[in-house]
């Protein structure tokens, strides 16, 4: 891997935007890694969302990127699906990101004999989708989701996110989910498999301790802690585990 140029697994949140803004040198960092001839992905939790999407709101704060340059659990959660029954069914909680991801794939969505209960994040969940999800994991379905974040911002401050609504279905069927997402080392696998790359040449840029760092490092990735999200220094020492390098923010990063 010597001389080779390095991939980048890059979070979103904390890492490039936080809330509606633009992290100062984020766009200029991406621009870098365009024009030194790196590939990257910009690697999300988030399952609610299309590429498309995601790609429209870095647009509407200053960075520009194809949507080909966007992974999301909901990707990775269609394709481990795949993987273990081709062209199957599922039951899924969760939003247009996770329905395109699953299309994708040729899976059939259904509420009847799925192969799978797959939950996904969503703004607001239907009870009436809850309670079918619950039923048909007490019969024995499969179930999966897309991430575990128990919490996450919306316009209306801190709501539950996936992993709470999981845990809700968890308590009320006695049966624990399968979450793709970071911390998950899977999620990294198949975004590396993605960009036809291996992990000793790939970095992980992240602001969590609790999750890309320690899915990077799962992984096999060099890793990269920004300050500009929900870290800072002291909460390095909370973990016994390190990134190889800690900066401000991705502007302070030499790809």
């Amino acid at each position: 891997m010597l001389g080779e140029k390095k991939t980048y697994l890059i979070d979103m949140d904390g890492v490039l935007v936080y809330g509606e803004k633009a992290i100062p040198g984020a766009g200029e960092f991406i621009r870098k890694l365009h024009e030194g001839g790196h590939k990257y992905l910009v690697l999300t939790n988030n399952s609610r969302y299309t590429p498309l999407d995601l790609r429209h709101r870095l647009q509407r704060v200053g960075i520009t990127l194809e949507g080909s340059h966007f992974y999301s659990s909901a990707m990775a959660t269609a394709s481990f699906v795949q993987s273990q029954k081709p062209a199957g069914s599922a039951f899924v909680v969760g939003g247009t990101g996770l329905y395109q991801a699953l299309n994708e794939v040729g899976y059939i969505l259904t509420e009847y004999n799925p192969d799978f209960v797959i939950l996904g994040e969503l703004e607001a969940y239907s009870y009436d989708k809850i309670i079918r999800a619950s039923q048909l994991i007490s019969e024995g379905t499969p179930f999966i989701a897309t991430n575990p974040d128990v919490s996450g911002p919306s316009n209306y401050g801190i709501i539950p996110a996936c992993g709470a609504v999981a845990a809700l279905l968890e308590k009320a069927t006695g049966s624990t989910p399968y979450f793709v997402g970071k911390p998950n080392p899977l999620i990294m696998r198949l975004a590396l498999r993605y960009l036809e790359e291996h992990s000793e040449n790939a970095v992980m840029v992240g602001d969590r301790m609790d999750t890309d760092i320690i899915v990077g490092l799962e992984a096999g990735l060099e890793t990269i802690l920004v300050l500009s999200g929900v870290s800072r220094p002291d909460t390095i020492t909370r973990f016994p585990y390190r990134p190889h390098q800690v900066v401000e923010s991705v502007a302070d990063i030499e790809p």
